[in-house]
């Protein structure tokens, strides 16, 4: 049977650790989120999938949005990029928008290539962490805005320039908000066609990083229905 003095001592033990505990997890989660805010990868543009530490931190601070992102991120090919951006023939005061902008590699080239500005749009919380941090490390945060958006509600009407890679049944959707656009404004699509809108244009590429050949998809508006 323990005194009342063992008793005492065995309650500070316990105490001790716990706060030991607490401490060694309010560090471990303050390093989490100094890395996820504050160093970029070194690469030109962020690994296509989250590091462990993202997952963790969005995992603890996750709060559900009104809906899930409409397909799973896969990244433009850079040569696809470098060329839709050539086709678009971007100039002085154009407003591009990349609606589903996943790592943020279109809005980046448009501003640091051509130095125009561009909006990112995705509804993914990772997705926007990691075009803000490529944004950043590329320097070009005074062209570039990363909106956390849903595209289909999105106010995009100043846009000049749209580019896509979403799936065939999204772009018919947003069809009647992109004929709303400005005369003259281009939409670029990498893959997929718009059904019931001609293509000015479509070009084939194969890109060294998938081996394979892609389409790139070009309309004007207005486009000629088809």
């Amino acid at each position: 049977m323990l005194d009342g003095t063992t008793k005492s001592s065995l309650a500070r033990r316990r105490l001790s650790g716990r706060l030991r505990m607490t401490a060694l997890v309010g560090v471990l989660f303050g390093a989490a989120l100094a890395y996820v805010c504050h160093f970029p990868l070194p690469d030109f543009f962020a690994e296509a999938e989250p590091t462990y530490l993202e997952r963790l931190f969005f995992k603890l601070t996750k709060t559900s949005p009104a809906r899930g992102p409409d397909v799973i991120f896969v990244p433009t090919p850079q040569a696809a990029v470098n060329r839709m951006l050539e086709l678009a023939e971007l100039k002085p005061g154009d407003v591009l928008y990349d609606l589903g902008c996943g790592d943020g590699r279109f809005v980046v080239t448009a501003a640091k290539k051509y130095g125009v500005r561009a909006a990112g749009v995705d509804i993914d919380p990772m997705r926007i962490a990691q075009s803000q941090r490529n944004v950043k490390t590329n320097g070009v945060a005074h062209l570039v805005t990363i909106l956390k958006a849903d595209i289909f509600q999105l106010d995009f009407s100043d846009a000049t320039v749209v580019t896509l890679y979403l799936l065939p049944e999204l772009n018919v959707r947003l069809m009647p908000r992109l004929a709303q656009l400005k005369p003259g404004t281009r939409i670029l699509s990498f893959d997929f066609d718009m059904r019931g809108a001609k293509p000015r244009a479509v070009e084939e590429i194969r890109p060294a990083e998938t081996q394979r050949t892609h389409r790139i998809y070009q309309w004007t508006v207005p486009w000629e229905p088809e």
